[in-house]
């Protein structure tokens, strides 16, 4: 039985989650989203998800921290971080940290459906990855 990819959406900014939620549908993905890392920790297992967008800066576990916990518990899977702070050493942090992708918010539909492709995911805009 085929699924849609499911991706979580991790920001403590109810409007960034909901916009990022609703365009990830859109696409005709399936997301869920949480308003901390730690609630997507608790809902985390092995598999469950097919890639993970993430903010850097939350209260409580940031998005790197969260890119650290993941890599221990299994497997990675694609994770893109956003921020708004555009520092340099952040990206590079993120990066260094397994990220396939970092960017500063706020995001277009176009930068989404790039972190998308990076993620492995179109949701069936038959835009093709280069």
């Amino acid at each position: 039985m085929s699924h849609s990819p499911l991706v979580a959406v991790v920001d403590d900014d109810e409007t960034i989650r909901e916009a990022l939620s609703d365009l990830l549908r859109a696409l005709g993905l399936e997301c869920r989203s949480f308003h901390q890392a730690e609630a997507f920790l608790a809902a985390y297992f092995p598999g469950r998800f097919d890639g993970l967008i993430t903010d850097i800066r939350m209260p409580g576990i940031g998005g790197l921290e969260l890119l650290r916990r993941i890599k221990v518990l299994a497997p990675p899977m694609p994770v893109i971080v956003i921020t708004s702070f555009a520092d340099p050493a952040i990206h590079r942090a993120a990066m260094d940290h397994g990220a396939l992708a970092s960017i500063t918010k706020p995001l277009t539909s176009d930068d989404l459906i790039l972190l998308l492709k990076a993620l492995g995911q179109d949701g069936g805009t038959g835009r093709e990855g280069g």
